[in-house]
């Protein structure tokens, strides 16, 4: 985990703006934006940016000029609010893949402090699970269902309501009014959550035989094909545009797996596959549902709380995954990750079978 000052977040997020710059440019530019330093405080915090490897530098002598490494971008402040309310046309986001990303990952994300408090969660959590009845077990199970498989599917545009989606898990009476698509939807994550439940150690390593699995589960019977897609897709009120060669979707993929693998921690593994997945967006649709679900599957696999995403808010997540997407940051997401896993140990008691 990279520590970065006030004084070079303003630094690395007028590169992000600029691209490629000198240091001179650099400087004139943050003069002309009022912020107070000097040209030797810019070069100083260039290279100790460049000892980081967050800023890698191009040419030599007077041509030199600095761009944030793929590696550094992963670790900038964002205010994902106030860059998504930019119109997708006019951000300074990346509008293509980036290849370099998942293949230099950093395997550590989490600060120190960050780690304690998951282990902290984690401790109270599985303190929870002890003695519980299996009536206390079926029910806690059925909680945890209910409220992810409303929220996951409420952040995709799902109209039902908790309520609704209680009926329909507990009492199989579909809601009024609401497309088939919808309860399929709900219905979906039920079974994918407890094919997950019941497989969770298949899960301590990501694969495209697993993902694909839970894939199909998620997108049953609503007209969506399985496996990699073969054609290009768009995401809405985005600049950013997966791959759409199945090839380098493959290719992509493996590297998410390789990324995965060598993270550090079960925390850290399950918020790389989620934001992999909706990046390389392998499927035709239900991306951003399969990632949710692959995270709580590897969370799962060890013996960590699933998140329900209960209490998360449906624009401040949809625009960290913007922020991610377009600027591979993972600072926005990976705060409403750690909110939600606290929240799911100190609320929930599931384990896998």
């Amino acid at each position: 985990m990279i520590f970065i000052t006030k004084k070079q977040q303003k630094l690395l997020h007028t590169l992000l703006i600029l691209g490629s710059v000198s240091s001179s440019s650099l400087y004139q530019t943050l003069l002309k934006e009022g912020f107070s330093t000097s040209l030797i405080s810019v070069k100083r915090e260039l290279s100790q940016l460049v000892k980081q490897k967050i800023l890698l530098v191009e040419g030599a002598g007077r041509a030199v000029r600095y761009t944030i490494s793929s590696w550094g971008r992963v670790f900038i402040p964002v205010a994902a609010r106030e860059y998504c309310s930019l119109d997708p046309d006019v951000r300074y986001g990346l509008s293509g893949y980036n290849f370099d990303l998942l293949s230099q990952f950093p395997p550590a994300i989490f600060s120190q402090e960050e780690l304690k408090e998951f282990t902290t969660a984690t401790k109270k959590y599985i303190f929870r699970l002890k003695g519980l009845s299996p009536v206390l077990q079926k029910k806690e199970l059925e909680r945890l269902i209910i409220e992810l498989s409303w929220k996951s599917s409420k952040i995709e545009g799902n109209t039902y309501t908790l309520l609704d989606t209680e009926k329909l898990i507990l009492e199989n009476k579909e809601a009024k009014g609401r497309k088939m698509s919808e309860t399929q939807m709900i219905l979906n994550h039920k079974n994918a959550f407890q094919f997950v439940l019941t497989h969770a150690q298949e899960f301590k390593t990501l694969t495209r035989k697993n993902i694909e699995m839970l894939h199909k589960i998620l997108v049953k019977d609503m007209g969506v094909t399985s496996g990699f897609r073969k054609n290009m897709v768009g995401i809405t009120g985005s600049k950013y545009r997966p791959l759409d060669n199945q090839h380098q979707i493959r290719e992509a993929f493996e590297d998410l797996c390789i990324a995965v693998a060598k993270m550090r921690t079960p925390y850290e593994k399950a918020l790389v596959a989620l934001l992999g997945i909706g990046y390389i967006q392998p499927f035709e649709d239900g991306n951003k549902r399969t990632s949710r679900l692959i995270a709580n599957a590897i969370l799962l696999a060890y013996r960590c709380a699933p998140l329900s995403y209960r209490s998360v808010d449906e624009e401040e997540y949809r625009e960290a995954t913007l922020v991610f997407y377009e600027l591979n940051s993972i600072m926005p997401f990976k705060k409403i990750f750690i909110e939600q896993y606290k929240f799911a140990a100190e609320n929930y008691a599931v384990t896998s079978k």
